[in-house]
């Protein structure tokens, strides 16, 4: 059977792909996407819903979930075929884009896994059995970011509180103005948490927060790491390749994830676990689903975890040939989205009268806008109401963050939006946004009133 997915292996392991079908990274573009071709692409999604909120799941065009569609029909055909002859060299070919995307020395050092969440939980695993074979101590620590995703905390009171391990949080400020916060509270940090002779093992650190949203200086962060004697790093960038800029060599961890489904157009749901070949440790990390393929390391242990669905990770390919559609490739989104979102942020924090949770410099494609403090947003439980209150009357779809006041703060905004800004969100998204709430505040609406209601 012919596929799109056909390669020849070569002596050394990797293949080569059909030059008819080899994508490069930045390739000549015979006619860049139109705005009607955008707006097909993306034709699926609920045409009553403001999606402003591209961040919590991402976003994938028609033709790449063409292919998706084809591949699975494929499979579904001639199993065995697909099986024996297409599968293994087409996620090949996927680690090898990524491996060109991410700059990693080797294809070695990329395996594909579900999400970024299953990256954390192969690492920190790696980590409770250096605990429990005594590479370890009790009372050794691992340290990370107040800002660090819901899953990823739990993941390590899960495998490192349980191990007897002692956990750090930097303490980080919201809003922010400058990178020179984050960094001089995380030098604090490492500092006091090596008091009486305690080792630091490993970090955890975001690339970009998810909540708050903000650039961490992740390069900046490692080198600390490096400087106080953290052995190992690891960087969640759930929301990193597609959004900022994605350098493993420059940025200096020892592991690097980032999801594919969030900003880089492939459909839920696909991510990479970058591990630096030099790190020793790295040859003891392995899959948490074990299968018959156990010991041939990690990249070949998460290409087969049993039967299932893997055209997230075959379809790779026909999401770069997506990127690669429009002006200046995945560089080009990123500049549009961030400029796009930043000018959006500022009108909606001048119609408000509220501020940016961060500077410019240190947004993605996604921005917290504070919300008019007379919405009365005093708890998460208030973010969450007002949230399922804007989707459900107002068919807007954004998150609420909530920020608690200082003391002896006055008038404090306690409430954010997060925006996002993708390909396919025009200003007319945000101004609808920006208008609903100008109607709220006119009314006289706070979130309390919402309690009211459903009592």
């Amino acid at each position: 059977m012919a596929s799109s997915l056909d390669s020849q292996p070569t002596a050394n392991g990797t293949f080569a792909a059909d030059p008819a079908s080899h994508i490069a990274k930045k390739p000549k573009i015979l006619s860049t996407i139109t705005p009607a071709e955008i707006l097909s692409e993306f034709s699926h999604h609920d045409p009553s819903v403001t999606r402003i909120n591209n961040g919590s799941f991402g976003s994938c065009p028609a033709s790449v979930l063409s292919a998706q569609k084809q591949i699975q029909l494929q499979f579904l055909c001639q199993p065995d075929d697909f099986y024996v002859n297409h599968l293994q060299p087409g996620i090949l070919r996927s680690r090898t884009l990524i491996k060109q995307f991410i700059n990693a020395d080797h294809v070695d050092e990329v395996s594909i896994v579900d999400n970024a969440t299953t990256a954390a939980s192969i690492f920190l695993q790696q980590i409770a059995w250096g605990f429990a074979e005594g590479r370890f101590q009790k009372g050794d620590a691992a340290v990370m970011l107040h800002y660090a995703y819901g899953s990823v905390k739990k993941s390590m009171e899960a495998h490192i509180t349980r191990a007897g391990g002692h956990v750090i949080e930097v303490p980080l400020p919201f809003p922010v103005t400058s990178p020179d916060e984050i960094v001089q509270e995380f030098r604090r940090t490492l500092q006091r948490g090596k008091t009486g002779g305690r080792r630091i093992r490993f970090a955890v650190i975001d690339h970009v927060s998810s909540m708050p949203s903000v650039v961490i200086p992740v390069k900046e962060l490692v080198q600390i790491c490096r400087e106080e004697g953290v052995d190992q790093v690891f960087v969640d960038a759930a929301h990193g390749i597609g959004c900022v800029d994605v350098d493993v060599k420059e940025i200096g961890a020892d592991f690097y994830t980032s999801n594919l489904y969030k900003w880089f157009f492939c459909p839920p749901s696909v991510a990479f676990l970058y591990c630096k070949r030099s790190v020793e440790s790295s040859c003891n990390l392995h899959h948490p689903v074990v299968s018959h393929v156990y010991g041939n390391g990690l990249a070949i242990e998460s290409a087969w975890i049993g039967n299932r669905d893997y055209s997230p990770q075959l379809v790779v390919p026909k999401a770069v040939e997506f990127i690669n559609r429009f002006e200046g490739g995945i560089e080009g989104i990123k500049k549009r989205n961030h400029q796009g979102v930043v000018e959006m942020g500022e009108m909606l924090a001048k119609a408000w009268g509220t501020h940016l949770g961060c500077p410019p410099q240190m947004c993605s494609s996604m921005i917290m806008v504070g919300l008019p403090a007379c919405l009365g947003i005093w708890s998460s439980e208030d973010c969450l109401k007002l949230r399922t209150h804007l989707r459900d009357k107002f068919a807007v779809e954004v998150p609420i963050y909530y920020r608690a006041p200082k003391d002896g703060e006055v008038g404090p905004v306690t409430g954010y939006a997060r925006i996002s800004y993708q390909v396919y969100n025009k200003p007319e998204d945000y101004f609808k946004f920006r208008d609903i709430i100008n109607k709220l505040v006119f009314e006289g609406f706070t979130c309390e009133s919402l309690s009211n209601e459903k009592a």
